[in-house]
């Protein structure tokens, strides 16, 4: 089976996989010094201006995730006297440490020159890394983002970020890494990073064809996974959504829809919006539930995490660059209040012509899990569509059953069968 899936990936997940793996082979070479930072608010173009590699948390836990290794990491963070309630990447992460700290290529992990917060929504955040800072006892530096609470950010929110970067944030990155920052430097990266965001926005909107010739949530994953880490800013990563680019509009001129790891899935049946990250533990059955039904994701809110592209047209701004990290910090989604977060996802529906909301409700993710039933009877509501709840988490696999999603999953399917026959809205909820 293994060797199946391995064959049926396309040439672009594997040029993925490869940027990824290159990465961690930058981070562990020992030849230049590192900083750890998180998705959301992800500051890559200003850490490439001081020649640091970029290490990303919730990365790794993903990646040991996925390997199936994320258990017993979990597992030794709770004899350690941490929660089960606790956010599952930061046990996976506090259990590595534990376990010897090897990054995914066998290698150990270096111990970060530079702690780097960008605070956006999670405040899981704030404590993660005030428990990195007792073991690795290295700078750090947290940039304060506030919250959108009104769905509007100010001039005044942006200029309380430009001033923290001047006056804190690149001197501490100057003096951990001898670098002496170049604004211009970080006009190009910014160049570079606004060029590979039109063709990921251009790929994020391919799915509004039937058939769609992506899924935005199980290949989404692949697809931002670039943009979101160690490369944003790069011409690789100019390179990669050129190369992606090309790859989709084959399958578009072909007439086919989404691949999946076994093949072309053939017939689309459902298209769904889906709420909430992805279960890594068993990501492949998890995709399997959905494309074995014709099930497709249109669009997630997942796709969004790393940064809002789609929604209200942000690009990053080589003409005013502290001022565009800025606004890309303010508008990443964790960092948006929850009646825009319906909005989003209520047009989503609408644009991508949708059956309905998902919600993939994540038993540790605290940021993403709070109101969203709200959320959902409010999208119900203003698009007419039935919406569902499930319930997993991120790399915890105890909280993974395969038979309650399932069933979950196939009465949902059932419900927008009854509503197509005109049976009118129902939701399928835990």
């Amino acid at each position: 089976m293994s060797e199946k899936l391995e064959i049926n990936k396309s040439k672009s997940q594997i040029l993925q996989k490869e940027m990824i793996t290159s990465n961690y082979d930058k981070i562990t070479s020992g030849e230049c010094k590192v900083s750890s930072t998180f998705v959301p608010g992800n500051l890559n173009e200003l850490v490439m201006c001081f020649d640091m590699a970029n290490n990303l948390p919730e990365i790794n836990a993903i990646q040991n995730g996925m390997r199936k290794k994320s258990g017993g990491m979990i597992m030794e963070a709770e004899r350690q006297g941490h929660s089960e309630d606790v956010c599952t990447y930061v046990k996976a992460d506090v259990g590595q440490m534990a376990k010897g700290n090897i990054a995914p290529n066998g290698k150990p992990f270096p111990n970060p020159d530079l702690l780097l917060l960008s605070y956006t929504g999670c405040f899981t955040f704030l404590k993660w890394f005030e428990l990195l800072r007792e073991d690795y006892k290295c700078p750090t530096v947290m940039l304060h983002v506030p919250y959108d609470a009104n769905g509007n950010p100010t001039k005044s929110m942006r200029d309380y970020i430009v001033k923290q970067l001047k006056e804190d944030v690149i001197p501490t990155m100057e003096k951990v890494s001898g670098v002496k920052f170049d604004i211009d430097r970080l006009r190009e990266y910014m160049r570079n990073s606004a060029k590979a965001e039109d063709n990921m926005v251009w790929m994020l909107e391919q799915s509004k064809r039937t058939p769609s010739p992506i899924d935005c949530y199980f290949g989404g994953v692949y697809y931002m996974g670039p943009i979101f880490t160690a490369f944003r800013g790069t011409q690789d990563a100019i390179d990669y959504y050129d190369f992606l680019r090309t790859e989709i509009q084959e399958r578009i001129d072909l007439g086919l829809g989404v691949s999946t790891p076994e093949g072309d899935m053939g017939e689309e049946k459902y298209r769904l919006v889906v709420e909430g990250p992805p279960n890594w533990t068993s990501f492949r059955e998890f995709w399997k539930m959905f494309y074995d039904e014709g099930a497709v994701v249109v669009a997630s809110s997942y796709s969004k995490v790393g940064g809002v592209y789609d929604y209200d047209g942000f690009r990053h701004d080589p003409e005013n660059p502290l001022e565009s990290l800025a606004d890309y910090c303010l508008g990443v989604y964790t960092n948006r209040n929850l009646p825009t977060r319906v909005d989003m996802l209520a047009q989503n529906v609408k644009d991508y012509n949708a059956d309905g909301l998902l919600i993939n409700s994540i038993k540790s993710c605290n940021s993403f899990a709070a109101g969203q039933l709200m959320m959902m009877r409010q999208i119900e509501e203003i698009t007419g569509k039935p919406g569902a709840f499930i319930e997993t988490d991120l790399v915890d696999p105890r909280y993974f059953s395969a038979a309650n999603v399932k069933n979950r999953l196939e009465s949902y399917f059932q419900m927008i069968d009854q509503k197509r026959r005109g049976g009118g809205s129902a939701t399928v909820a835990a």
